[in-house]
C-alpha cells in the first residue's frame, strides 16, 4: 500500500534508517492521515504548534478572490473569535 519495501518499512521501523519526505508521504496516504498527522503522532513535529496570527492576517488580506469588503469583515470576524478564545480577556 506505500510503495515502500517490506524490508525498507522494517527498517524504518527499528530506527535503522530516517524516511524521506515522499516516503513519509507514501505510509501517510496508506494510513489514511496526513503527513503532518503522522509526525504529530511519532513526536517528531518541530513546528512550534502556536497559532501566528499575523501569518492568517496576511494570508486573508493577501486572497485576490475576495474585495476589501469581504477581507474587511473576515479579519473583524476572525479577531473577535481569537479575542474571544484569549484567557487573558476574560
Amino acid at each position: 500500500m506505500t510503495d515502500v519495501s517490506n524490508p525498507y518499512l522494517s527498517q524504518l521501523e527499528r530506527g535503522l534508517h530516517q524516511p524521506s519526505m515522499r516516503v513519509l508521504r507514501s505510509i501517510a496516504d496508506a494510513l489514511n492521515i496526513s503527513a503532518e498527522t503522522l509526525l504529530e503522532q511519532a513526536g517528531l513535529n518541530t513546528e512550534s504548534s502556536v497559532p501566528n496570527d499575523q501569518a492568517t492576517e496576511a494570508a486573508l488580506r493577501s486572497d485576490s478572490r475576495l474585495t476589501e469588503s469581504q477581507k474587511h469583515a473576515l479579519l473583524s470576524v476572525y479577531r473577535s473569535y481569537v479575542n474571544g478564545n484569549d484567557p487573558k480577556s476574560s
